[in-house]
């Protein structure tokens, strides 16, 4: 671990001000930072500390908005009343997220920001094969290698990792608004648009639309159809294991009529991969399973699965189905 300077940011325009002059990282849980230090992936010249800005912590609401500030912790979203009523499903994936010690730490803001756990990036220095998120233009040794968790939607072959987030997911399918400041002022990214897939970035190391300084501050949800949302996460063991794929669903539903649907999933590219083609196709829709089934399916006829993971299309296919019908029997 290479030596750093260390600073305590008292609100956020002096977090960004202490960022200001280049080479810096803001720590607020520290769950994933504590991570790329000890493995080389990050090496900051200096580490601002926000963990006690009050302002970026805590959820309100106004009407049918839901506002998250950025340093509420992941049980605190779970555990959260208005949460649970207004957007139950990201409630639902901040639950399934992680362990219970680390929830009680890991901010919303840090979870979306986490790094891909693709083995071959996530190894101690000196690497001991390729990986063009570690070192650019060295090759990526996930394509003839394991990768059977990694992306069917967006990749390309300088690389092929997913972003692992549970909430980032369900922040996707609820068109949340994430709110940033930096050194440029304040603005607001579509939760849809936040995250990069390869294809998009054009390169391994970019991964979200975030710019050099830039802090979140927090994330704002409205819609009625965020009362309606199911999250389902299909992972190999139960508890503290990162989703194979996961599905987010939110909908509008009059007697029994879908009117307005909105669903992403999870773990299958490096960014939550919206299934634009079925929400259209679910409008005036029913509820009945072989609607359901054959409108995924017309997303999931985009995928490009690896050697090795096309067994991640049928997967999808079956989480997005279980989301909406999860939705669907909501009241």
């Amino acid at each position: 671990m290479n030596d750093f300077a260390y600073a305590v940011a008292s609100e956020g325009n002096h977090a960004v001000e202490l960022a200001a002059a280049g080479g810096a990282t803001f720590v607020a849980g520290g769950t994933e930072l504590l991570n790329w230090l000890r493995l080389g992936i990050a090496a900051p010249e200096r580490v601002v500390d926000i963990g006690r800005i009050a302002a970026l912590r805590g959820i309100r609401e106004d009407g049918d908005t839901l506002w998250i500030g950025a340093l509420t912790t992941l049980s605190e979203v779970e555990a959260n009343a208005l949460v649970r009523d207004k957007a139950p499903a990201l409630a639902e994936a901040c639950a399934r997220a992680a362990s219970p010690q680390i929830r009680n730490r890991a901010t919303l803001g840090g979870n979306l920001l986490q790094k891909t756990r693709c083995a071959y990036f996530r190894v101690e220095e000196p690497m001991p094969w390729p990986c063009n998120k570690r070192k650019a233009g060295s090759g990526c040794a996930a394509m003839d290698g394991h990768h059977e968790r990694h992306a069917i939607f967006g990749w390309t072959t300088e690389c092929a990792a997913t972003q692992p987030s549970d909430p980032a997911v369900v922040l996707a399918c609820l068109d949340a608004e994430i709110h940033v400041v930096g050194p440029q002022g304040r603005r607001t990214i579509s939760a849809a648009d936040f995250h990069l897939s390869q294809d998009e970035a054009g390169n391994a190391q970019r991964e979200t639309r975030l710019a050099p300084g830039e802090l979140i501050s927090g994330y704002l949800v409205r819609g009625s159809a965020a009362r309606r949302s199911a999250y389902v996460k299909v992972r190999e063991r139960e508890s503290y294991e990162y989703a194979m794929v996961s599905a987010a669903a939110a909908l509008v539903v009059e007697r029994n009529v879908i009117r307005h649907a909105r669903i992403a999933l999870g773990s299958v590219a490096q960014k939550p991969w919206r299934l634009a083609r079925t929400e259209a196709e679910l409008v005036g829709k029913s509820l009945q399973r072989n609607a359901l089934l054959d409108a995924v399916r017309m997303s999931m006829a985009e995928a490009r699965p690896l050697a090795c993971n096309e067994f991640k299309v049928r997967l999808a296919t079956n989480a997005a189905v279980r989301a909406i019908e999860a939705a669907g029997r909501m009241q």
